[in-house]
């Protein structure tokens, strides 16, 4: 995966997201996660780090090549997971801003202390789920967000590539883009080389609703379609372990990760308890 960097000021990044937020009050709600990882068929190391937790779902996917990806995908979850657990819906966007702006900055300062990281970084895409049942989503580089309400699939997140820039402006079709080359080339990361520009935004969340976080490994080679009948059946461990088999299954040449969750009411059993998975599991950073 290549990347071109890309910075924008945090403070232009909330004015749009309060203009599209969804909000609804309601009794609280919980998600019920489970997260899965695989090396895969191609690669001999796994880049992908991923956390499933009772608030917060999130895959990160690193970018830099040698152990460096590791470092970075690492770096973003751990950051992240320390938000799991109850967040104020009014402070829902400030808290994934400004915890995802931390991990940039614990990037830095490593690379500060060891040079050999600089050009390390990684994609992120994080949901937080809310008092007021808002379900915060923070997106960087091409992991992906989806939603699965009522048998109907949702995209939640827009990729920051170059091959999604060409469709947005009308220059190729998305036909054309799912066979372009240069559909791995990512314009935005997580890289600890100033102002991180992510996407920000706040969803209405109902029980019932089932969402998945996954890696390019999974939505590079799964349609709509496929990834729609994988998630309608079975439990949240049973979706996760169907799409990581259908994408290898389809060849992906790439780490594949996923995280799927589905919303419930009340709040987490005592004895549920979070799972990191993928690189992040063996990180001592």
């Amino acid at each position: 995966m290549l990347r071109l960097p890309v910075v924008q000021k945090l403070g232009e990044l909330l004015k749009p997201h309060r203009r599209r937020s969804e909000v609804a009050t309601g009794s609280s709600l919980s998600l019920r996660s489970a997260a899965l990882s695989d090396v895969g068929i191609v690669r001999s190391n796994n880049e992908d780090s991923a956390y499933a937790g009772s608030a917060l779902i999130a895959v990160a996917d690193g970018v830099g090549g040698h152990a460096y990806g590791e470092v970075a995908s690492s770096v973003a979850i751990t950051t992240l997971a320390a938000l799991d657990g109850d967040i104020a819906g009014e402070e829902l966007v400030y808290t994934l801003a400004n915890s995802a702006q931390a991990a940039n900055e614990r990037m830095a300062d490593m690379i500060v202390e060891r040079p050999e990281l600089h050009g390390m970084g990684t994609t992120l895409t994080a949901l937080l789920c809310s008092t007021g049942n808002r379900l915060g989503v923070v997106h960087i580089g091409d992991s992906r967000a989806y939603r699965l309400r009522d048998g109907a699939l949702r995209q939640l997140t827009t990729d920051h590539t170059l091959v999604q820039s060409l469709v947005s402006a009308g220059k190729i079709s998305a036909e054309e883009a799912a066979a372009d080359p240069r559909r791995s080339l990512i314009l935005r990361a997580l890289d600890g080389c100033g102002a991180a520009h992510f996407d920000l935004s706040v969803f209405r969340v109902v029980p019932g609703d089932r969402y998945l976080v996954c890696s390019d490994g999974v939505s590079d080679v799964l349609t709509e379609e496929e990834i729609t009948e994988k998630l309608s059946v079975g439990s949240s461990a049973d979706a996760v372990a169907s799409l990581v088999a259908s994408a290898l299954e389809a060849g992906s040449s790439d780490n594949v990760t996923c995280v799927v969750a589905d919303a419930v009411e009340g709040h987490p059993e005592p004895s549920t308890a979070p799972v990191s998975v993928g690189a992040v599991e063996d990180w001592h950073g």
